[in-house]
């Protein structure tokens, strides 16, 4: 009889080893490196509940973000160029090391029209996570003919155990003398429709109207609702920003670490040459961004960037 109940015990044991080792292997599943559009190489990150990221290693770009249910959480312009060395438009383009017009280089930089690596072991980063992969672009003989500085720009792509999207990017200066940079993270948020969102938590602040030559003046509104074309740089803003969608009740929250300044865009009908005509309908970007005031990296130094952006019911505060 012990013998029986001592075989029964261990048949329990084995099989919760059993459940166990699959759990964490479906919890850790491995990453998806496969092709993408023109056969460019993308990487596919997903969690035990099937929620997933896409990351083009052209531009070091995440072009896709979906929940659980499949539903697309970014977008992508149904004019997107998927060729090389034209930037692709849409998803999270990483500006570096230069916003926009904001000086001698290319508009916007150049490491979103660069090939990036998948890094196997990166230099520790203390991270929660159910899934993630690590990137890296090293400044090449061509970078330093225009940017006369050696970096190394790390970016990790996480999904959160609660659906959340993070995008830590790591700078650090492997020259010899200082450098400074200017820097956003520029994601097309998936919308309803660009009438019915609105976007909180830049009250009274201060903003660059880059319609009007980045003249200045200060928002009075409660919040930013759309209309017509909006270009704005918003300067010292909080580290958290919501964007209320009205018709699906829900909301997304922008949370940004190490870069002080935001940027709100919508084109509106304004004619681009690789937006669909009706694209802008469907997208707002909230950048999280380090104009005003350059960032400087010291010699053998590291500057950490964090954007985290997640999705929650509209009454719900995050």
């Amino acid at each position: 009889m012990m013998g029986y109940k001592g075989n029964i015990g261990f048949v329990i044991f084995f099989w919760a080893l059993v459940v166990a080792v699959v759990a964490t292997a479906i919890e850790h599943r491995p990453n998806e490196r496969t092709k993408g559009i023109n056969g460019l190489d993308k990487i596919i990150i997903r969690d035990r509940r099937n929620r997933s990221a896409e990351v083009y290693l052209y531009g070091g770009q995440v072009s896709s973000w979906k929940n659980e249910k499949g539903e697309e959480l970014l977008v992508m312009s149904s004019k997107a160029i998927f060729q090389p060395p034209t930037p692709i438009r849409g998803g999270i383009p990483v500006l570096f090391p230069q916003y926009s017009n904001t000086g001698p280089l290319p508009s916007h930089g150049f490491v979103r029209q660069r090939f990036w690596e998948v890094e196997a072991k990166p230099p520790p980063l203390p991270s929660i996570s159910s899934a993630h992969v690590d990137l890296i672009l090293r400044s090449s003989n061509d970078d330093l003919k225009i940017w006369p500085h050696k970096f190394e720009y790390r970016l990790r792509v996480a999904l959160g155990h609660d659906g959340d999207l993070t995008l830590t990017s790591r700078v650090k200066n492997s020259d010899t003398k200082p450098f400074n940079f200017t820097f956003a993270l520029h994601p097309y948020f998936a919308v309803s429709n660009i009438s019915e969102i609105h976007v909180e938590g830049l009250h009274n602040l201060d903003y660059l109207d880059q319609q009007k030559n980045r003249t200045r003046f200060t928002d009075h509104e409660k919040v930013i609702t759309f209309n017509a074309q909006l270009d704005r740089l918003y300067l010292s803003t909080p580290n958290k920003i919501r964007i209320v969608d009205h018709k699906k009740k829900k909301t997304i929250v922008v949370h940004k670490e190490g870069q002080v300044d935001a940027v709100v865009w919508n084109p509106w009908d304004k004619k681009v040459s690789d937006l669909g005509v009706e694209d802008y309908k469907r997208f707002v970007t909230v950048e999280s961004a380090a104009v005003e005031k350059p960032i400087t990296v010291n010699p053998g130094k590291e500057w950490k960037g964090i954007l985290q952006v997640s999705v929650v019911p509209s009454n719900w505060k995050a």
